[in-house]
């Protein structure tokens, strides 16, 4: 890491303190954040999804032809945002690069807790939520086996897969944090870490086989992460209905989800920055880098859009120029364009290394690039089912006010869930930040260092 990313004053002692500190000590702000949380995700997702529940899906504006609507899209959403925490760490672990070390615990709980909304939203979607252990294959006196052909199922195993896998590898990840945090609290909170730390002593063979296991499920989550979100484009792309029947969705639908999932930690690291007093461990230097990332990755993005609707008027059927027109031209066109402007013109800023290293305006376009990618996912299902075949079948889909304010329901729900994991696991990962420190010299009376390791 650059000489100039952290103070050089910084020792191994300020790192268990700063990282202890924003556990045990909370202050006022963040028990109202966490209550206004709580209080917008029971008003805006439990209650309209219970009146959904009592009066039926037709609360919902999904009706025929748009049979599906901005449920779905959440759920793409979601699982999108939840694909660059863990996937990102992942490869900068492979690749050892030192400026992961700061970040990644906070990106992989971002991915986390996407997941747990996404699954939230599929509840939402189908309906009738008492059925869904309909979906898992198990044996049953009905003798009745879910469709493996549907693409419920293959959301369903996605889910669970990546879910899984997730969950294993932040937590693995954060064993010897706990034990540090373990020898340092008292009270409820130390019987917690030390059930968490799982007995965490830090002996050599200790530490091989934790380097050993976290870098196999690195190895093995990266080609995970790519399936998941390939099948998830599947759930279109297997159908014949025109502009959803692409053979490029699942690229389009990987990048997206890596591109969205990017905005997602640039606004979180920007907040843990500022709220939870991390300026000497997330520094410009992230910044910088992600916003590398992210440039690179909204140029592929429009490339694959360009190519989308290349191929769509070069085929030249009329299903496919009816939906293109559509899409360019129709209703939801303000849409289109709002995303066009947000994800292919307004990342071009980031082309300036000022911009890139500005703290607020990159939380800004990082928000405009998750707006950006919404839009992307609701226009894919909207501009889609309600442009069929026969102009006697079209429709028009807009989102009830049950739908949308699930939508405001299901950020809340994330924010709740974040605000918790902060004050449970340390958001930064006290012995990797330690590794990128320089070794403290001996005591000179005792002949010890300075320091008493806690891992």
């Amino acid at each position: 890491m650059p000489s100039d990313a952290r103070p050089q004053e910084l020792t191994y002692a300020d790192v268990n303190r700063d990282v202890v500190r924003s556990l045990v000590e909370t202050g006022s702000k963040y028990y109202i954040t966490l209550a206004c949380s709580i209080g917008v995700m029971l008003t805006c997702f439990f209650f309209p999804w219970f009146y959904q529940l009592y009066y039926g899906i037709g609360a919902a504006g999904v009706n025929h032809p748009s049979v599906w609507g901005t449920y779905l899209a959440s759920f793409i959403f979601w699982i999108g945002l939840s694909h660059s925490g863990t996937l990102l760490s992942c490869v900068l672990h492979i690749t050892n690069s030192e400026w992961r070390k700061a970040m990644y615990r906070s990106a992989e709980a971002m991915t986390l807790f996407s997941l747990c909304v996404a699954a939230m939203m599929v509840m939402v979607h189908v309906g009738r939520p008492w059925f869904i252990h309909w979906a898992v294959p198990y044996p049953n006196q009905m003798e009745m086996w879910p469709n493996f052909r549907s693409p419920l199922m293959f959301d369903v195993m996605a889910i669970t897969t990546y879910l899984t896998g997730s969950t294993i590898f932040i937590y693995m990840g954060s064993i010897p944090d706990f034990a540090a945090v373990r020898d340092r609290t008292t009270g409820w909170r130390h019987h917690m870490y030390v059930v968490l730390s799982l007995g965490w002593r830090g002996t050599d063979l200790e530490w091989h086989r934790l380097r050993w296991a976290y870098t196999f499920l690195a190895v093995l989550i990266i080609p995970l992460a790519v399936s998941v979100h390939s099948i998830v484009s599947w759930d279109f792309a297997l159908s014949i209905v025109p502009a959803l029947h692409q053979t490029i969705f699942a690229p389009y639908f990987v990048v997206g989800a890596i591109y969205s999932g990017t905005a997602g930690i640039v606004t979180v690291m920007y907040f843990l920055r500022k709220y939870m007093n991390f300026e000497q461990y997330i520094t410009k230097v992230h910044f910088d880098n992600l916003g590398k990332l992210l440039l690179v990755l909204s140029l592929i993005w429009t490339y694959i859009n360009i190519v989308e609707l290349f191929t769509g008027w070069y085929g030249g059927t009329s299903g496919e120029i009816e939906a293109l027109r559509y899409r360019l031209f129709g209703y939801y066109a303000p849409l289109y364009w709002e995303m066009i402007l947000f994800c292919a013109v307004a990342p071009l800023l980031m082309i300036s290394k000022r911009f890139r290293t500005s703290f607020v305006p990159m939380l800004i376009l990082s928000i405009l690039i998750n707006i950006g990618m919404y839009t992307e996912r609701f226009l894919i299902v909207g501009t889609s089912l309600s442009r069929q075949y026969l102009p006697d079948a079209w429709g028009l889909y807009v989102p009830s006010l049950v739908e949308l304010s699930i939508i405001v329901g299901s950020v809340a729900m994330f924010i709740t869930l974040f605000l918790i994991f902060v004050k449970i696991f340390p958001s930064v990962s006290i012995y990797e930040v330690k590794e990128t420190l320089p070794e403290p010299e001996p005591d000179t009376t005792t002949g010890e260092p300075e320091w008493q390791p806690t891992h």
